[in-house]
């Protein structure tokens, strides 16, 4: 039975990552970028105003009451006719690009007799470089700006429009089918029977598909009937993952393994040591149109899936849009109440993270196992509990690592 690091370098070995699309700008939004960007222009292109002032030498206003000659008066997307001299000035609005000589910017509220060609500075000095930005301080031509694999944000899409990259190459959203199994389920609008429980497992895993920057086929629900079973999974193959919930253990009718031998997806493995999520299983298919598809069977238990996800299939689908550090990072936190811990495997206990006075803290949630969804709710994140048994203490440093549901 591997380990979560050998499983995690398993996935990263056996997932090749897909090609590169060049896409308009305006369809990029959440995916990772394939190529670095390089600036091509300085910004600002320009020494430009950040105020609605006047454009000034610093050296000219050593105190309060200096008068300035008005040269000329300039609003955003006019060019400066004049330079600067001795006893100079030109009005300016914000985003004005500066005359030469200029070093220096009065706000219109520290000037009086703006309306006139004389202009009176009612503060006693000036220090240079205020309130104004120098052609290329926030970025030079030729410099690396956004690294590949950077994923693309607001933030970032506006720094590709003002560099003028209209189109991109960018790794597109992977396409991932969920097939939930078992005869117990039941869809979420429906009443469940005797022994039977709704398909919370689906609901969950779409949130956290496209919270992974890919897009969800949900189908359905898959009796625990091997023709019924079969005729779902090839259908899933077509995307570029299926994710399959429940029929992964060792019970009477879990029989996801063989159907997914029988259909030719190849076993990387089964079984990884950590709790909850210990029958993971994961393999890769070969399709006839010479793509591959990559299959997940995630345990039933909807927090055993949960955590999978997040430590696994996340992951996989990272490595798919080309990222070199594909696995979650763990964080150093210290832990807000006692806890005792006392299993063979390591335990990823449901927590709640939050942060005090630079610290991570971390406290677990009331938690009674991989079936508590309920407990699980509270929590935003996970203590990574080493095997053994340990009473831990409050201030005791663990592992933990955040659940990305963030929107």
């Amino acid at each position: 039975m591997l380990s979560v690091e050998q499983a995690l370098l398993a996935i990263k070995e056996t997932i090749s990552p897909i090609s590169a699309s060049r896409l308009p700008l305006n369809e990029v939004a959440g995916l990772p970028l394939a190529q670095p960007i390089v600036a091509t222009v300085d910004s600002p292109p320009f020494d430009k105003s950040l105020m609605d002032g006047f454009a000034v030498r610093s050296c000219d206003i050593d105190r309060a009451g200096i008068e300035l000659d008005l040269l000329e008066r300039l609003t955003a997307g006019e060019v400066p006719s004049v330079a600067l001299t001795a006893g100079k000035t030109v009005q300016v609005m914000t985003g004005t690009q500066l005359p030469a000589g200029t070093d220096a910017v009065v706000k219109i509220e520290d000037v009086s007799g703006a309306e006139s060609d004389r202009i009176r500075i009612e503060i006693a000095g000036i220090a240079p470089s205020r309130n104004m930005l120098h052609q290329g301080e926030s970025l030079q031509a030729g410099e690396t700006v956004l690294e590949a694999g950077t994923l693309l944000r607001f933030p970032q899409i506006s720094l590709l429009a003002e560099l003028g990259f209209a189109e991109v190459h960018v790794f597109r959203r992977p396409a991932v089918s969920i097939l939930a199994t078992g005869n117990e389920l039941v869809p979420v609008d429906q009443t469940p029977g005797p022994g039977q429980i709704r398909n919370s497992n689906e609901s969950m895993l779409i949130a956290q598909i496209e919270n992974g920057q890919a897009t969800p086929v949900p189908l359905g629900i898959a009796r625990d009937e091997i023709d019924e079973l079969r005729a779902k999974i090839l259908q899933g193959l077509e995307s570029d993952f299926l994710i399959l919930s429940g029929g992964v253990s060792a019970g009477v009718l879990d029989l996801v393994p063989k159907i997914l031998q029988e259909v030719g997806v190849k076993q990387v493995f089964h079984k990884v040591q950590l709790k909850p999520g210990k029958p993971i299983w994961f393999g890769e298919h070969s399709r006839e149109d010479g793509k591959k598809s990559y299959v997940f069977g995630l345990p039933g238990n909807p927090v055993s899936a949960l955590v999978c996800f997040e430590l696994f299939v996340r992951s996989a689908l990272r490595s798919f849009q080309g990222s070199e550090n594909a696995a979650n990072s763990l964080h150093t936190a210290y832990l807000q109440q006692a806890h005792l811990v006392k299993s063979e495997r390591p335990v990823y206990y449901p927590a709640q993270i939050s942060f005090s006075e630079g610290k991570i803290m971390a406290k677990p949630v009331r938690w009674v196992g991989s079936a508590d969804i309920r407990g699980t709710a509270q929590a935003n994140g996970m203590i990574c509990f080493p095997p053994g048994e340990k009473s831990y203490q409050p201030g005791d440093e663990v592992q933990i690592q955040l659940w990305h549901s963030e929107p």
